[in-house]
This record gives structure tokens, C-alpha cells and sequence, in this order.
């Protein structure tokens, strides 16, 4: 196989990079560039192939968990990894079988569904917000 067929699967890797959010196939151009050296010192199509897929493998394998760690660190919290714990005020009475219930959580209005199916929680009653579900605060008496 020709060693320039290395560079271009190794150009359309760093491309599909720097276009998708997150590592997807950077591991991949690293072994096309291993495959494209391989080419260069004599080696056969099989060896070629071999050795992209070896070092593909082992570099997704070894720093895909350290680098997706990283990422995930700096990622910014949003409202359903911040609102879980929190006090809310019950604004509009919180009935599942009436499909009806707000609560305000920092002056902002949320639609909420009792944890409990049966449980009724009355209008100014402190609650606790367990989940969100959707766009829905689940939450408990405090």
C-alpha cells in the first residue's frame, strides 16, 4: 500500500478532531502515523495494518480514561447536576394524579412531581428536590 495512503487517513483523523466535540479519533491519526513510518521502512501492507491497528488500540486503550477524566473536569455543571439537594417552596400544590405542581428554586420556577405517586404537598410547604427528570424537579417533603 502506498505510504501517502497514512497521511491522508491521518489528515481526515485530525479533521474529524478538531470537528467533534470530545476525543473521538485522535488515537486513530497517531496510528495512521504509525502505519505511514511502517510504509517507510519497507513494511508490508499486512504489517502496515497491523501496526494502525495495534497502536490505535493500545493508545485508545491506556489514555482514552486519564483524557475523557480530564475533559470531564472541566465540563460545566448544569442544573441537573446543581439542583439534586436543594430546598425548594412549593408554589402550585404538588399532586401527580392531578399532573399539577410548581416550585421555586432560587426565584426561579420549576414544574414539579411528588418522589412519593399518592403524596399531596401543599402550596408553601419546604421541599427537598430528589432528581430532575426532564424539565421536571422530583422532590419530597422536607
Amino acid at each position: 500500500m502506498p505510504s501517502y495512503i497514512w497521511l491522508i487517513v491521518m489528515a481526515v483523523m485530525i479533521v474529524v478532531e478538531i470537528s467533534a466535540p470530545g476525543l473521538v479519533s485522535i488515537w486513530f491519526a497517531a496510528g495512521a502515523l504509525a502505519a505511514y513510518i511502517s510504509a517507510l521502512l519497507g513494511g508490508g501492507t499486512a504489517v502496515q495494518v497491523m501496526v494502525f491497528v495495534l497502536i490505535s488500540v493500545v493508545l485508545l486503550l491506556l489514555t482514552r480514561p486519564l483524557a475523557k477524566k480530564y475533559i470531564n473536569e472541566r465540563a460545566a455543571k448544569t442544573n441537573k447536576d446543581t439542583i439534586p439537594g436543594r430546598t425548594a417552596i412549593v408554589t402550585e400544590e404538588v399532586n401527580n394524579l392531578a399532573a399539577t405542581g410548581r416550585v421555586t428554586i432560587d426565584g426561579l420556577p420549576w414544574t414539579a412531581r411528588a418522589a412519593a405517586e399518592e403524596e399531596i404537598i401543599p402550596v408553601g410547604e419546604e421541599v427537598v428536590v430528589e432528581k430532575i427528570e426532564g424539565v421536571k424537579c422530583i422532590v419530597k417533603r422536607k
